[in-house]
């Protein structure tokens, strides 16, 4: 009986292991775009839309050609690079229209510094995708 009690609490203290263990990893990089495109073709043919099907399955077709994990990440690299340079850029208007005082210059390129960082935290998002 007790080393009954002792194997039952070693198994439930082992049991969120193997779950972990057992839980499958999210794909990343080129596999996370072909399954992203698989499931846009699964609802393209559950919807009846032809035109949509056609179109990913060209894309399915160029993705699995060209695609590699470092060209991927370097093409998101890049462009999150793009989008730092943006928000930089936008930060300087916002301080120039600050400097000049005029409150609906200051606004807009408050909005506009906003919406760029929005697209950077976004691009991060997308870097580890």
């Amino acid at each position: 009986m007790k080393h009954t009690k002792t194997l039952l609490a070693g198994l439930l203290v082992m049991t969120p292991i193997f779950s972990v263990l057992a839980t499958p990893q999210a794909a990343t990089g080129c596999e996370a775009k072909r399954q992203d495109i698989e499931q846009q073709i699964d609802y393209a043919r559950t919807h009846g839309n032809d035109h949509r099907i056609a179109g990913l399955e060209k894309a399915l077709s160029e993705l699995n050609a060209n695609c590699t994990d470092e060209a991927l990440r370097a093409k998101r690299e890049s462009n999150l690079r793009e989008k730092e340079r943006k928000v930089e850029k936008r930060r300087q208007e916002l301080a120039e229209a600050q400097a000049n005082g005029r409150k609906d210059k200051i606004s807009k390129q408050q909005r506009k510094l906003k919406e760029a960082q929005s697209e950077l935290d976004e691009a991060r998002h997308t870097l580890n995708k």
